[in-house]
């Protein structure tokens, strides 16, 4: 026995058989390989779909231009304040140009990634949107062979093939750094995000360590700890390089979240921040500017870089002319939670 919406769908196409006048295999045809019929007969079932109201399968796509005007989007993860300011911006962009998003998650896991893919593609997504430029080489591949446009967001990698939008991650981070050392720490401590299938991580992480380096700055291998993007996470590791007897004075963080942790751990354990600890953040999410002391932090104008990731896609899409490579500035904002570095005295204080 087929299962009802098996049984739905054999009506439907029967119901548009009848209102045009032609077999159910002619509509088949006309939607599943619209080329293979006479542009009269496909205005023809075309009308009588739109008359009986039937609504092809997703792969079907819009009959005149085999178009779903569907994107599909694959985000590590929606437990991220960023990940969903990002979506919804692109969200609202494409609900303006009469598209759709399909949105699933990766965990940070490429072989999760490349079936999330493959899951998207088979319902007919005329797009992707990817996170960052780590992906699975059979990925690459899938997306060549099926000629799916795609774009990279939240990178700028303009010595790499493919499309991508976003921010210089390395340039940003090296400007993070570089403020608390203009400030005159020396003491610098990193608390980073997983750096494993995270590019963008990674590349944070040599912007630190490039501004310690040519500042002349040692970082010492017990004061770069890296963690998953939770708060409990952050505090502990927090924690753990307060408790050192040689603790940093600055702590740079891979974004506001871990920050976030970090600024939360040193006032229960009684440091003051910034008198006692210096700590800056990155993305620049809605709370960073709240706290007390507010955070100071890279900012990432995370909205826009998702819309132009979209926006990329959708002129892809309609034959129009591109750029494959858009950098999205960031700047620097300073707020209460760095300044210079406590005496000599106090860095030794008893705890």
């Amino acid at each position: 026995m087929s299962p009802p919406h098996a049984a739905s769908l054999k009506q439907g196409i029967r119901a548009v058989a009848a209102r045009a006048g032609v077999s159910t295999a002619s509509v088949s045809r006309a939607i599943n390989n619209p080329e293979a019929v006479s542009p009269s007969l496909r205005a023809r079932i075309s009308q009588a779909i739109e008359a009986v109201g039937y609504i092809p399968h997703a792969p079907a796509r819009i009959l005149s231009s085999r178009r779903s005007r569907t994107l599909g989007a694959i985000v590590p993860t929606i437990d991220n304040t960023m990940f969903a300011r990002g979506i919804a911006s692109l969200q609202k962009y494409l609900s303006s140009v009469g598209y759709m998003l399909l949105l699933t998650t990766s965990g940070y896991d490429l072989d999760a990634e490349l079936e999330q893919a493959r899951n998207l593609i088979s319902r007919g997504v005329d797009g992707l949107v990817l996170r960052g430029d780590c992906h699975h080489d059979a990925l690459r591949k899938m997306l060549a062979d099926n000629a799916v446009p795609f774009i990279n967001v939240g990178i700028y990698r303009p010595d790499r093939p493919y499309p991508c939008v976003g921010t210089d991650n390395e340039a940003a981070a090296y400007r993070a750094a570089a403020h608390v050392i203009e400030l005159g720490h020396v003491r610098i401590g990193v608390v980073s995000a997983l750096q494993r299938n995270n590019d963008r991580a990674s590349a944070r992480v040599a912007g630190f360590r490039r501004a310690l380096a040519e500042g002349g700055i040692e970082l010492p291998e017990k004061w770069h700890v890296e963690v998953p993007y939770t708060l409990d996470d952050a505090r502990e590791a927090a924690r753990y390089l307060l408790s050192l007897d040689d603790r940093p004075t600055a702590v740079v963080c891979g974004n506001d979240v871990i920050a976030y942790g970090v600024l939360l751990e040193a006032e229960r354990s009684g440091f003051a921040v910034p008198r006692d600890l210096s700590v800056v953040g990155f993305d620049d999410l809605d709370w960073s500017r709240h706290l007390r002391p507010s955070l100071t932090t890279i900012h990432v104008p995370t909205g826009e870089t998702w819309q132009r990731a979209g926006e990329y896609l959708v002129r892809r899409l309609a034959g129009e002319q591109t750029i494959m490579h858009h950098e999205v500035d960031y700047s620097l904002v300073v707020r209460e939670s760095t300044a210079p570095p406590p005496s000599l005295k106090r860095q030794g204080r008893s705890r």
